[in-house]
């Protein structure tokens, strides 16, 4: 494997040309999103069994140092969902310390990631494997708040899923009215406040609200206070962990999840951003970015961090132009540290709880299950089987399992596309349809091609396609005749491919389509992101409809 480069961080090139309005924006965008990370970040250490300031301290230390190493331009760093069964698994088994020195190892290991052009390994992780992860840890996640959502007194939830689950269903009759009606309209208002007034954080407004009524009315709550004492005001204190080498390999294990979690949220979070915004980010450069982050945020008593998919969109919605964005959200969190901390201990749990509901459903992804569920028996399996293990097993044995199966599902989509046949007249004669050269491009049609098997680890090379899109013609022509098989990654990468086309008004047209991609595309609908018409089934059938497509152009103009 070729190392990629790592490149500069993008703080550096993009201060080049910085100037004031684009300081003002970064300003704006910065100061929503630190307020939208504020009880995200106590939410999550909360829900991963530590205290809430070691979120905030995570958001501070670990989004500072993402934003001003990464290599994407509008990436937060921060405490995520993705880390909360983990966590609190290692702190269960290990403590405090032992998790400190697990965060410490993921963040060296991250850093080899990215200084050894490794970092592209993540992407051999197939879609069902990271959307069964991504729905198991939303499930996890809600369960471990519906106690608080609900005010139940429960002495001691177990950890494990169905322990879990069992001990919430003896303990609901000590529900709380008065919990319960708090967190369902602090959710309520959220929901309604994503759907008809997106521009306003709703988890804010519901956190503040929440909270001045419940201290005000004198509500009978479990607050931060009541549970924590409340968040010590000051600077995050430098802290060595004990090192304990008998433990180095027994953590071995939760360190390797922890930098796979951390690997892929991260660049999942990347390439969302640069989907919204059109820029492009250098996955080895964030990595090693997120591993200095995770090295240092141990130290200053944070959790791991990883790139914020729900803050990076925020942050982007928000205006921000740079990295300086990322920069200031930390800088806003510190604001309140310093300043307001001690007004967060009236802030309920009830309410945080609400907030976690909804970023649990967010996180989930669960519009992708019915495109899974398209895609075949295997892929069904793979996916059924990771969310399975995340949620009623351990998540370092979903992430193994995982990666496993995406190998053996590798190696047998590989292995199906060697073929041995006869060459017979009639094939010279049909391959006459898919020559090129007895059938000439018209202008005004780009021709790109696939060769090979099109499945996960080989969709990132649509980005050749993908860095010229600005400047194609209105016809783009995908050869396909020589791509002998596909999977519900490399799928995701071409309807997502079909829809930027769409969107800067053009049109792609597929030909030459084989027996088994054409019959996964069936199943999975393709045609609903291109057009029936636009799948040809040779270079012959792909130009006439070119051709037809550029005659309509022509009689619009």
């Amino acid at each position: 494997m070729k190392p990629a480069r790592t490149e500069l961080p993008r703080l550096v090139t993009c201060l080049q040309d910085y100037n004031l309005s684009k300081f003002l924006a970064d300003l704006v965008a910065g100061l929503t999103v630190g307020l939208v990370a504020l009880p995200l970040a106590m939410a999550f250490a909360i829900s991963s069994g530590v205290l809430p300031q070691a979120g905030i301290y995570t958001a501070i230390i670990a989004g500072f140092i993402g934003s001003a190493l990464g290599g994407s331009r509008y990436q937060i760093t921060g405490p995520t969902g993705a880390f909360v069964v983990v966590v609190a698994g290692i702190v269960t088994k290990y403590g405090l310390d032992g998790l400190f020195v697990c965060t410490l190892m993921a963040g060296v290991f991250l850093m080899v990631l990215g200084l050894t052009g490794l970092g592209t390994a993540v992407k051999y992780i197939p879609r069902p494997v990271v959307i069964g992860f991504t729905n198991g840890i939303a499930v996890l996640i809600a369960s471990t708040q519906i106690k608080d959502f609900f005010g139940l007194r429960v002495e001691k939830v177990p950890g494990d899923f169905l322990g879990r689950m069992s001990a919430l269903i003896r303990g609901f009759p000590t529900l709380s009215p008065t919990a319960t009606v708090t967190a369902a309209t602090a959710l309520l208002l959220i929901v309604l406040m994503m759907r008809y007034a997106k521009r306003i954080p709703g988890a804010i407004v519901a956190l503040f609200l929440g909270t001045a009524i419940a201290w005000g009315l004198r509500l009978p709550l479990e607050t931060i206070e009541t549970r924590f004492g409340g968040i010590p005001a000051g600077l995050p204190k430098l802290v060595l962990p004990t090192f304990r080498p008998d433990l180095a390999l027994t953590l071995l294990s939760p360190a390797i999840t922890v930098t796979v979690l951390g690997a892929v949220e991260s660049l999942l979070s990347a390439v969302v951003a640069d989907r919204m915004s059109g820029d492009r980010h250098n996955s080895n450069t964030e990595l090693f970015a997120q591993g200095v982050a995770n090295f240092f945020s141990p130290l200053f008593g944070g959790l791991p961090a990883t790139g914020a998919i729900a803050r990076t969109a925020t942050n982007i919605r928000s205006g921000a132009q740079t990295p300086v964005a990322g920069i200031v959200h930390a800088a806003v969190l510190l604001v309140v540290l310093l300043v307001a901390a001690p007004l967060a201990k009236h802030i309920p749990l009830c309410v945080l709880a609400a907030i976690l509901f909804v970023v649990a459903y967010n996180m989930g992804e669960w519009r992708e299950i019915p495109d899974i569920l398209k895609l075949g028996r295997a892929d069904v399996a793979v996916w059924l089987i990771t969310f399975a293990l995340t949620v009623f097993a351990d998540l370092s044995v979903a992430v193994e399992a995982g990666i496993l199966l995406a190998a053996l599902l590798y190696i047998g989509r590989v292995t199906a596309t060697t073929t041995v046949a006869e060459v017979t007249p009639e094939y010279v004669h049909d391959g006459i349809e898919h020559s090129l050269q007895s059938n000439p491009l018209p202008p005004g049609v780009a021709a790109f091609r696939i060769h090979g098997p099109f499945l996960f680890g080989a969709t990132d090379k649509l980005s050749v396609i993908e860095a010229q899109i600005d400047t194609l013609p209105t016809v783009v022509l995908l050869r396909v005749r020589n791509m002998t098989a596909i999977d519900g990654t490399g799928l995701h990468a071409l309807e997502s491919l079909a829809d930027r086309l769409h969107a800067t008004g053009r049109t792609l047209v597929l030909c030459g389509m084989r027996d088994q991609p054409e019959k996964l595309m069936r199943r999975a609908e393709f045609d609903q992101h291109l057009g029936h018409a636009n799948i040809c089934p040779s270079l012959r059938a792909g130009i006439e409809r070119a051709r037809a497509l550029l005659k309509e152009e022509e009689a619009v103009s």
